[in-house]
């Protein structure tokens, strides 16, 4: 590294790596030249690029987590706000044009299902996702739709291709039937897998029964333009695993609210003996493979077999 020096006899500074034999300007020898010693920082040096790096890298972070603690209020007031909307989404509403936090107030109010009946929730639902919250309670909103029914919503999560599902369902007062989705997605691709997030994706499940005879969750998504029966609808055209992730999500979280929903009758295995038109009263089927005989939900009708 360059050091300074100053010549006494000519009062020039120059520098060198080393004392010089003689000044470089006028020709004095090493008597007459002087090295400068630096009074402040050696800018070029090691040490000193190591502590500016170090000392910049600290105020960008304390500015960093000055601003997200300043702004974390306003965040998760967003994001609150944007679940809301998501839920009246599935209810009928147009979030682009309402308040969403007054109509939600009025329209919408929070449970959670447990112990076989509706209990007001009084935390935050706030999971980027939607779905089942962390201790294993189930989320269920009361509200009213956008046309004044009675309706429930069921937040379901699941997987796409490229990473997470969720949604919202909207199940009519008797809860055998979708009065409206939501469905969105993490990371799914653009004009394929992310148009579960459109409306003529979702309104396809408007009106479609969701247990089969059997009790069963049947409301399913087929591929693209194979739909058929009244439980499917059809999928994205060349979103294959994004659709069945749909599928799926929307079946494994139906049947984790098939307590709430209680599902529809099913077929009873002796239709000899249960007058009840073969239909078994017991919600989700009859629990004895042998029939209507010792099922504590039989038929009221004394002619029941015995």
């Amino acid at each position: 590294m360059a050091k300074k020096f100053i010549c006494e006899q000519c009062g020039q500074t120059f520098e060198a790596a080393s004392m010089p034999d003689k000044c470089p300007i006028c020709g004095a020898n090493a008597s007459k030249i002087k090295e400068v010693k630096s009074k402040g920082v050696n800018t070029n040096s090691n040490v000193y690029t190591v502590l500016y790096a170090s000392v910049m890298v600290i105020i960008v972070a304390f500015l960093l987590a000055f601003v997200a603690s300043a702004l974390k209020q306003t965040q998760e007031a967003n994001v609150a706000n944007d679940t809301k909307g998501q839920i009246l989404s599935a209810l009928g509403y147009d979030k682009a044009t309402i308040d969403v936090a007054a109509v939600y107030a009025e329209k919408v109010q929070d449970n959670v299902f447990e112990a076989g009946e509706l209990k007001p929730y009084d935390g935050n639902f706030n999971t980027t996702y939607g779905g089942l919250i962390k201790n294993g309670e189930l989320h269920v909103f009361t509200a009213t739709t956008a046309e004044g029914e009675l309706a429930y919503v069921l937040p379901v999560v699941g997987r796409g291709l490229w990473g997470g599902l969720w949604g919202y369902i909207a199940v009519n007062e008797t809860k055998d039937k979708v009065l409206g989705t939501y469905f969105y997605h993490e990371s799914e691709t653009a004009g394929l897998g992310a148009r579960i997030g459109e409306k003529w994706f979702q309104d396809q499940f408007i009106g479609k029964p969701i247990f089969g005879a059997e009790g069963e969750v049947a409301l399913t998504v087929t591929k693209a333009g194979a739909a058929q029966s009244e439980f499917e609808v059809d999928g994205v055209t060349g979103a294959t695993l994004t659709s069945n992730g749909v599928a799926a999500m929307v079946k494994d979280g139906l049947t984790a609210y098939k307590d709430f929903l209680g599902g529809a009758a099913a077929e009873c295995p002796s239709k000899a003996g249960c007058p009840n038109k073969g239909m078994c009263p017991n919600e989700g089927g009859c629990p004895d493979e042998g029939g209507c005989q010792g099922c504590p939900k039989a038929c009221e009708q004394t002619d029941v077999e015995q």
